[in-house]
């Protein structure tokens, strides 16, 4: 029912830490819970989960217990928690817990903490972004393990689990600390090890933030301890594996601690699409509600004093809010030249007068070469090579120099906002020369922590982060939503529909804030005059497609080139829809279900919905055709949290009154002309 839905009337049931006791006092069992999934967990002989469900089904998501971690340590594995003798990995009979016993060579549980959540990176509301509390409310427990004989007694291990208020999820991780008397190596570390069962594993969905450029990080594996599994060579991918790909071969040094990255367990309610993906759209609300923000950007491709301004002033004109200087404008976020320093000062200070806000583009380490002492080795040739062809090593001491000045010059000029082109992508390097990784197998990590500590630092100045690689969970505001390049240099047309298919699909996973699309006015890759939009004037009906699409969807572009208009027509159009978007702003952000995508044959829609606002829904409506087509769209209506009546009225027009029928859907009649877009805005009835 819509009334006790999470995702549509929200949860607010606190998380709690509840332990059970033995007649003795001593905790035997505790359960980390918060009215929509627990997690509990065995605490002798050893600590491990023994159940992890969503909270009122009767259907566990685990099948077997296992340790909580598993690492290589100087080269000895060993587990982290667990519990040993299960008969059978087919199931968990919770009568087989009280006979299981503790493997002697894991590390041994000696206590818990119960905490407050605590924020990775700093962030305040900016740029129309939801009012939301970060770090969200919650609970923090995390579970203390002992080393076993086979290794230094000083060595701790503090497994970490958050959960949140109204989140079916919990965020996981693993610090090392050593108060031992020597350095110890992680070598391997794999952070979450979960056997579902069968039924339930289409409806586990786990990421971490050691995710960027098709990093792998988790994945489903063979389970040796399942030998009753039907897969004759017991290679049945039922164990979901957390992991370092490589490494992470870290050294922790004497009184040092060390942590791993953070992986994202989400459990869902059900299989459709629409609903798994509107969960982990919640997700990322919740855990980096940075990506909520969503300014409205223009990509001037010239960076020349008289360029920027004249793109500030058409932006402060017409409604947009961001400048950006993109790749091949000149702009130079490296440089220490106190003259250009000064300039680019003077063009923010311009912009920051007119509320619009200024940055521009950077190429980080991917695809460039700085030199052969500072270059990523390759493992295989001990020569400078990538597979980009070659890219400069993150934990070089090139980087400091890069980080350094690059910071600098947004401090000195006020910039509001980065765009970094090839951050880092999982190269490794095989060089010992370069401080900041010891070789080859600590390489990949430390390389990552670099690149998210400067976007943390880049979070705690307030900067907006465009980057190509996801970097959520680390800070950054924007990806792209996903497209190939090359497309834009299709016939306009042709570019129009697909970028539309682009946003219906990627709208599944990401909010419409998370990602940015593009707009080629001028010539991007190629296709000459039919792919670009120069002069505006001479091709509105096809500028006009693309503002109504992206401001429609809520999806923000790259409208790059030297000019937003040219012509009082061509301004009008723009206001137009910068208007519309900024009206209706609050519903645009918000998520987007999925009604009927493009294909170019007849209608296609999106629509918006936010059982919280006063409009709870906003279709939006193409007709990519030469035909006017008179239609009937169903609507779904449940997400806007609606279950009686809705009023929908076609753009700002009069309201007509329709009943939801019992799949909380309508049947809406559409007639529109041929290559033509409107919109319907949904009420309460």
């Amino acid at each position: 029912m819509t009334a006790s839905d999470w995702l549509v009337a929200g949860v607010s049931d606190p998380v709690t830490v509840a332990p059970s006791t033995e007649a003795d006092g001593a905790a035997w069992e505790l359960v980390l819970s918060n009215g929509l999934i627990r997690r509990a967990f065995r605490l002798h002989p050893n600590a491990a989960t023994v159940e992890l469900t969503r909270v009122g089904t009767d259907t566990s998501v685990l099948r077997g217990v296992k340790p909580e971690a598993v690492a290589e340590i100087d080269g000895v594995a060993v587990d982290i928690g667990g519990l040993r003798g299960q008969p059978d990995y087919a199931y968990l009979d919770p009568a087989w817990l009280g006979e299981m016993t503790a493997d002697p060579d894991a590390f041994q549980f000696v206590g818990y903490a119960v905490s407050e959540p605590e924020a990775p990176y700093e962030w305040r509301p900016a740029n129309h972004s939801a009012d939301v509390l970060f770090p969200a409310e919650g609970k923090r427990l995390a579970l203390e393990y002992a080393a076993p004989a086979s290794l230094d007694a000083g060595l701790r291990v503090f497994v970490h689990y958050e959960m949140y208020v109204g989140l079916p999820a919990l965020v996981k991780w693993i610090t090392f600390r050593n108060d031992g008397a020597a350095a110890v190596r992680i070598d391997a570390l794999a952070t979450e090890l979960l056997a579902a069962t069968e039924d339930e594993k289409p409806r586990v969905h786990v990421e971490s933030e050691f995710a960027f450029a098709g990093m792998e990080t988790t994945a489903w594996v063979s389970d040796a301890d399942y030998l009753t599994q039907v897969d004759y060579e017991y290679q049945s991918p039922i164990l979901l594996k957390s992991h370092y790909p490589l490494g992470p071969g870290v050294v922790v040094d004497v009184g040092a601690s060390w942590s791993s990255f953070r992986t994202v367990v989400l459990l869902h309610d059900a299989d459709d699409r629409e609903r798994q993906g509107l969960a982990r759209r919640r997700v990322y609300r919740t855990l980096a509600p940075q990506v909520t923000e969503n300014p409205i950007l223009m990509h001037v491709r010239s960076s020349d004093t008289e360029s920027v301004r004249s793109a500030i002033d058409q932006c402060a004109g017409v409604g947009f809010e961001m400048v950006i200087m993109t790749f091949g404008s000149g702009y130079n976020i490296e440089s220490d030249d106190a003259a250009y320093i000064a300039e680019i000062k003077a063009l923010a200070d311009y912009a920051h007068e007119r509320s619009i806000l200024l940055g521009g583009y950077t190429l980080m380490c991917a695809s460039r070469g700085v030199g052969a002492e500072h270059d990523c080795i390759a493992p295989d040739t001990g020569e400078p090579g990538s597979k980009y062809g070659q890219s400069a090593c993150l934990a070089s001491r090139w980087s400091d120099g890069y980080f350094e000045r690059v910071l600098n010059f947004i401090d000195q000029t006020g910039m509001d906002v980065i765009e970094t082109d090839g951050p880092y992508h999982g190269d490794v390097c095989a060089s010992t020369e370069h401080p900041h990784h010891d070789s080859l197998d600590d390489s990949q990590v430390r390389q990552w922590e670099r690149c998210a500590r400067f976007y943390r630092e880049c979070r705690r100045r307030g900067v907006y982060i465009n980057t190509p690689d996801s970097y959520f969970l680390t800070g950054s505001n924007k990806c792209a939503m996903g497209y190939r390049e090359t497309n834009f240099s299709l016939p306009r047309w042709r570019q129009i529909t697909i970028a539309r298919q682009n946003i219906y699909d990627a709208t599944y996973t990401k909010t419409p804030s998370m990602g940015w699309m593009f707009v080629p006015l001028v010539q991007y890759h190629g296709g000459g005059e039919a792919a670009i939009f120069e002069p505006l004037s001479d091709h509105l009906a096809e500028y006009e497609w693309y503002l109504a699409q992206n401001f429609g969807s809520g999806v923000q572009a790259c409208y790059r080139g030297p000019r937003l208009y040219d012509a009082p027509e061509t301004k009008a159009v723009v206001e137009k829809w910068t208007g519309f978007y900024h009206k209706y702003r609050a519903i645009l952000d918000s998520d987007i279900i999925h009604v009927r995508r493009a294909d170019g044959r007849s209608l296609d829609c999106m629509m918006h919905a936010n059982p919280d606002l006063r409009e709870k829904g906003l279709a939006m409506v193409f007709n990519p055709t030469d035909r006017h087509v008179e239609t009937t769209l169903r609507l779904p209506l449940y997400y806007t949290g609606l279950t009686g009546a809705a009023l929908i009225r076609e753009q700002e027009g009069d309201a007509t009154r329709y009943e939801l029928d019992r799949a909380y859907c309508v049947d809406l009649p559409v007639s529109l002309e041929a290559k033509g877009t409107t919109w319907f805005v949904i009420e309460a009835g």
